[in-house]
């Protein structure tokens, strides 16, 4: 079967719960193709029951490369083309640098940041050819401002984000454009069943974590952000002919966001002197340095 209409094709991973399931749902119902890939194909079911020619249940798990190139494969095979990706398939994990243990940390990369990454890497041959698409990377109010107790999650979000903002200089000759989207606590089961707690708790740094590891777990089912209205505006900003880079979701993502910017610029300010007279005597500088 091809896509003979000229409705656009997404692939979403993690698409049988939170803001992935939203968002095919959402998109299913303006009338669009979707690629829903989940580690459990079965959860998805129930849309392709309700929209069997528009849907196509792939299992993925994004830390698998042989899965990920093959869904791709998939999907072109069924569809014919590959219009929006959305890099949903995460989850957070909750500790202390020092508490988390060595294996908690790889499988948090390789999953929020390698595959994303390998899943990027196997549709962009496609959407090069095509000339065309949108590469939706989903981070976090983390992806930008680094919390204590989550350090560990949000340095895979931080990664994903300096991928996103070089892929999008990269890519935008032909037509590409790159999302990344920031949310702040919404009500998904990231802080519950997704959650990631460390088995490993040193009481020195209880007074500086504790209460935070507290609220993220007191606040599951109860966090303000509604999912329904995120996927709204992903699709929004997916439409917009000039999309935003980054896309904060919820009032606290962009507050937080917002004193990072005013914490970064101070402290950039208070400190340019000494920043800037390191160069050779007589040297200009401009341009990209590091």
């Amino acid at each position: 079967m091809t896509n003979s209409s000229q409705t656009r094709v997404w692939l979403i991973t993690g698409s049988s719960t939170g803001f992935g399931r939203m968002l095919a749902e959402a998109v299913l119902d303006q009338g669009e193709t979707v690629v829903l890939t989940a580690r459990n194909p079965q959860q998805v079911e129930d849309l392709t029951a309700k929209f069997p020619a528009r849907t196509l249940a792939a299992r993925l798990d994004v830390t698998n490369p042989t899965e990920v190139r093959e869904v791709v494969k998939v999907a072109i095979a069924t569809f014919g083309r590959i219009d929006v990706l959305v890099n949903n398939a995460g989850y957070g994990t909750l500790g202390a640098i020092e508490e988390v243990s060595d294996e908690d940390i790889r499988r948090q990369f390789d999953t929020n940041v390698f595959g994303a990454l390998d899943l990027t890497r196997a549709v962009l041959p496609y959407l090069r050819q095509q000339r065309s698409g949108h590469i939706i990377n989903f981070s976090s109010v983390g992806g930008f401002v680094s919390f204590p107790g989550s350090g560990i999650y949000c340095s895979t979000k931080f990664a994903l984000e300096g991928i996103s903002e070089a892929l999008a200089q990269e890519v935008a000759p032909f037509g590409i454009k790159v999302i990344i989207v920031e949310p702040g606590a919404f009500r998904t089961d990231f802080s519950g069943r997704s959650l990631v707690v460390s088995d490993t708790q040193i009481a020195d740094y209880e007074p500086v974590i504790g209460q935070y590891r507290q609220w993220v777990q007191d606040i599951d089912g109860q966090q303000p952000g509604d999912p329904k209205k995120a996927a709204s505006a992903i699709i929004q900003s997916v439409n917009n002919e000039n999309p935003p880079l980054r896309l904060a979701l919820g009032a606290d993502a962009v507050n937080a966001i917002d004193a990072k910017l005013k914490s970064v610029k101070a402290e950039l300010d208070a400190w340019r002197k000494v920043a800037v007279d390191t160069a050779f005597e007589g040297v200009v500088v401009s341009g990209i340095g590091g």
